[in-house]
């Protein structure tokens, strides 16, 4: 039987870097920048060897450059968008009981039960949950062993469905 756990933690930058590095995908290089080649191999030769509208042909390079960019600074524009919302700084409490995981803030209230979640993942900072509206993260920093080793526990449950 689970024991009620209650903790409280801010949502800060360190938070969001850990919860990106640990939820989102890893893409091989060649995935992440096969868009912005494409896209820059089709506006190169536009250019020069084409009679094509010039601006047209340096505006598809452009767009190649651009995605290349996006690519590479794609963690730190994730993370300055979730600093920007108006949830960034804010005092979230974290309850973990028998019935749910819930999240309380100021501006928002996530509650998710356990007959919902599909899967949960330990990574190697955290825990990914998840459940029919989408992915959650749960950073081991913000848990107690004991919590953790019940997580532990029914991660083996929801892989033996």
């Amino acid at each position: 039987m689970m024991s009620v756990y209650k903790t409280t933690f801010i949502l800060d930058k360190a938070y969001y870097q850990e919860c990106y590095e640990e939820s989102v995908a890893k893409i091989p290089f060649h995935q992440a920048y096969f868009k912005a080649g494409i896209l820059l191999l089709l506006g190169g030769c536009f250019v020069l060897f084409t009679e094509i509208n010039q601006y047209a042909a340096w505006f598809v390079f452009s767009l190649g450059v651009l995605e290349a960019v996006a690519q590479y600074y794609r963690k730190p524009w994730w993370v300055m968008r979730q600093m920007l919302s108006r949830a960034s700084k804010a005092e979230v409490e974290l309850v973990i009981d028998e019935i749910s995981i819930s999240t309380t803030s100021f501006y928002s209230e996530k509650i998710i039960k356990w007959s919902e979640i599909q899967a949960l993942n330990e990574t190697e900072n955290g825990w990914i949950i998840v459940h029919p509206q989408g992915r959650s993260y749960l950073s081991k920093q913000h848990l107690n062993a004991e919590v953790q080793q019940q997580l532990t526990n029914m991660s083996r449950l929801k892989t033996s469905e």
